[in-house]
């Protein structure tokens, strides 16, 4: 086999040889049989020297490593594997990853501010404080500088330009681009998620199905269902102790116990990020998060119940994400906040097709928080930063991936596992639909434990995708070219193909082939229409944004004492104790501000028809 490898390999190499002398161009590429991972998959093009002259008339001849400076990403260092490849080969553009996440939070955006220089590319999990405070700074490039957005963003404004719009109108004063948002889309209305919704439940199916799938008729009664649960399997294989909850902590910057609103979001409302409320997706209701009747502080209480009956893991006040995906696929969890979590990590080939796996078990009364569609763009941000080296490759490489091309790559980076290369985990039928390959299901269901062929990049899938951590398009969008969502769950092929054990079973019990499907069907989603006021946002002034900061901080310490409180006595003390400190520092101001920023976003969901 290594023979035939090599001689086709050199096979492939006279060939692009021969159709260079024949003066054919430099886009016809030889296939080498022997790197197909299935009958359906076909090789990369064959390596070459990056041309001269882009498709955009730029020089790509020279390398350009680029500084990506992202507060959302979960991983630090250099971007390789195949999503490294295909950039480099397009583009000759490699990536370093700095997060903040991992490092310092606000603290090490703060020092990058600080600095002067924040990164070629920069990415901001919202527009709130540090994208607008990186303008008044000059940290940032106007993309209308030097007409780069005309010349190089054309997919951005031709696609997206009310997503432009937005951005001019709200940070731009009229007329300066700094950045655009995530996950745009061009449909106007409906429900934005693919086969799974954003949130859970998910539950060890076959452990729910063998005590019997008992009724679960509030929140607080998957205590007793996950206690039966883990009495059935108290370890795992290797003989290691199961959770029902395992939290981690870095992702709470310094405002909240992230890991404390989900359950909000299963009752159809959602935060506004660094205020005091939580919002209905599809009425005008708010209310306060530290309130009695907030799933916040309701689910403090729900940790707080799981640790005195040991269904959390200790674990969970030191550890981070990472060391969590580990647990999940070591199969040491058993609920799951999200489908991309628990799922993504523990369904792999084997279990599922055993009936193993996760699977949602919604409880009565959820009714699903549904992100629409949104053409404005999301309040994630990228840009480009004031001091970045050649800006027109930069601005040329975000364009692309707002393009079918670059979506159909990375779509669902953020919130989904992404399609990754064509002729590798997917490709095109003979009827001209995509299809997922038998090679794409094993990378799909085992990232971190699916090798890369070195011609595709090498590495895992996990580590090789856009470690950026941000979704350019909605994975739900329509892909003009196929006439399908970008996202390889919703392609008829994959709804049509042959269901495994886990499959059948969750199909069978809940009468519909996805949990999208169930929500649609049952009248369960509340969507939230994703609008723009055509004003400037509303923002806090400078001394309001510090005692938030304070308070934040405050509740986001205070929720984890709570939640490892010894006793009720000491829950009690330490909540009454939260309370007392936040309120001292200005609480009230923060909620007059938190309802005048609901009443902004009521104002501007009335811009969506």
């Amino acid at each position: 086999m290594r023979v035939k490898r090599v001689s086709l390999l050199l096979m492939a190499i006279m060939m692009i040889v021969v159709m260079a002398a024949c003066g054919k161009g430099d886009k016809k590429t030889a296939e080498s049989p022997s790197a197909k991972p299935d009958s359906t998959a076909s090789a990369p093009a064959a390596s070459t020297a990056p041309s001269a002259a882009g498709e955009t008339g730029l020089d790509h001849s020279k390398p350009l490593k680029l500084t990506v400076f992202s507060t959302t990403a979960n991983y630090a260092g250099p971007q390789t594997g195949w999503f490294a490849k295909v950039i480099k080969d397009k583009f000759n553009i490699e990536l370093d990853i700095v997060a903040s996440n991992l490092t310092g939070g606000d603290t090490k955006i703060s020092a990058m501010m600080a600095s002067g220089n924040m990164g070629d590319i920069i990415i901001f999990g919202d527009d709130k404080n540090h994208y607008p405070n990186a303008i008044k700074g000059n940290l940032l490039l106007d993309w209308t500088k030097d007409g780069l957005l005309d010349k190089y963003g054309t997919e951005i404004m031709k696609s997206f330009p009310k997503a432009v719009d937005k951005a001019k109108v709200a940070f731009g004063g009229g007329s300066a681009v700094y950045g655009v948002g995530n996950s745009v889309a061009t449909n106007p209305t409906g429900p934005s998620e693919g086969k799974d919704m954003t949130w859970g439940p998910d539950l060890r199916w076959d452990l729910y199905q063998q005590i019997g799938a008992p009724e679960i008729n509030s929140v607080e009664d998957y205590l007793t269902v996950l206690k039966k649960m883990q009495e059935l399997e108290p370890k795992n294989e290797q003989g290691k102790k199961t959770y029902a909850f395992s939290l981690w902590g870095d992702w709470d910057g310094n405002y909240k116990m992230t890991l404390a609103k989900q359950f909000a979001n299963m009752f159809g409302y959602d935060e506004i990020p660094d205020t005091a409320v939580y919002v209905k997706a599809d009425e005008e209701k708010y209310y306060d998060f530290l309130s009695e009747d907030s799933w916040y502080m309701k689910s403090l209480k729900l940790y707080f119940d799981a640790n005195q009956m040991g269904l959390l893991d200790p674990d969970s006040l030191t550890q981070k994400f990472d060391d969590v995906v580990a647990k999940y696929k070591e199969g040491r969890i058993l609920f799951s906040w999200f489908p991309w979590l628990g799922a993504s990590n523990y369904n792999t080939a084997e279990r599922t097709a055993e009936g193993k796996g996760f699977a949602l078990v919604p409880f009565k009364g959820e009714l699903m928080y549904s992100t629409g569609f949104n053409v404005y763009g999301g309040n994630g941000i990228i840009a480009i930063g004031s001091k970045a080296k050649d800006p027109a490759r930069i601005m040329e490489f975000i364009n692309w991936m707002y393009t079918p091309e670059g979506a159909m790559l990375s779509a669902g980076s953020g919130t989904a596992i992404p399609n990754g290369p064509k002729g590798l985990t997917w490709d095109i039928d003979a009827s001209g639909k995509p299809v997922v390959t038998e090679f794409g299901w094993k990378a799909y269901t085992d990232q971190q434990n699916t090798k890369i062929p070195e011609e595709y990049g090498g590495g895992d899938y996990y580590y090789g995708s856009n470690q950026m951590n941000f979704s350019f398009v909605v994975p739900a969008m329509v892909n003009p070219e196929t006439n399908e969502p970008y996202d390889h769950n919703l392609w008829k092929t994959t709804l049509e193909r042959n269901p495994t054990k886990l499959e059948s079973s969750w199909r069978e019990k809940m009468g519909v082939l996805t949990a999208k499907e169930y929500f649609e069907k049952n009248n369960l989603l509340a969507v939230a229409p994703q609008g723009f006021t055509g004003k400037e946002p509303f923002m806090m002034d400078k001394t309001l944004e510090q005692k938030n900061k304070q308070i934040g901080t405050v509740i986001q310490q205070m929720s984890w004492k709570m939640v490892f409180a010894k006793n009720q006595a000491e829950f009690d003390k330490l909540n009454k104790e939260m309370h007392d400190k936040v309120n001292g520092l200005g609480y009230a101001e923060v909620l007059e501000f938190s309802i005048k920023k609901a009443e902004e976003l009521f104002e501007a969901r009335k811009s969506v028809k």
